[in-house]
């Protein structure tokens, strides 16, 4: 029963990552096709769409690897490299915080949705660290 209980877990953890990454996808690629201005993000430090557009490419493919990466942890019921995985998960956990901590020093729309999106994955992977240490 617990461990049924805890595969629910992390379950709901990966679901959480997937919409994570693929709202952060969905983010850039609507800064790509203009429909957000490259200014509400990045801090509003981009002084052109060109500045931004290298920024926005380079964070959908770290959102696909991202979310390659969390269905590879969440559904891969072996226990291989457990060790490696969970560190991983942890760094992520650390890398998510961190940006969640600019976001909250950036533009308006960063703090008020960015922010936001940020502290869901943040919980996804903090969810699948602490679950996949306990498996």
């Amino acid at each position: 029963m617990l461990e049924k209980l805890r595969k629910m877990k992390l379950k709901t953890a990966v679901l959480m990552g997937i919409c994570f990454y693929s709202s952060t996808i969905l983010l850039h690629v609507l800064i790509i096709s203009s429909v957000i201005p490259y200014a509400w993000v990045n801090g509003g430090r981009s002084d052109s769409f060109a500045t931004q557009l290298p920024i926005s490419i380079i964070s959908i493919i770290i959102c696909i690897i991202g979310g390659v990466f969390t269905l590879v942890v969440g559904g891969n019921p072996l226990y291989k490299h457990k060790r490696l995985r969970t560190v991983l998960c942890w760094f992520v956990v650390v890398l998510w915080s961190f940006g969640f901590l600019q976001q909250l020093l950036g533009t308006p729309f960063e703090k008020m949705f960015c922010s936001l999106l940020l502290i869901l994955g943040v919980i996804s992977n903090l969810r699948m660290a602490i679950e996949k240490r306990l498996q």
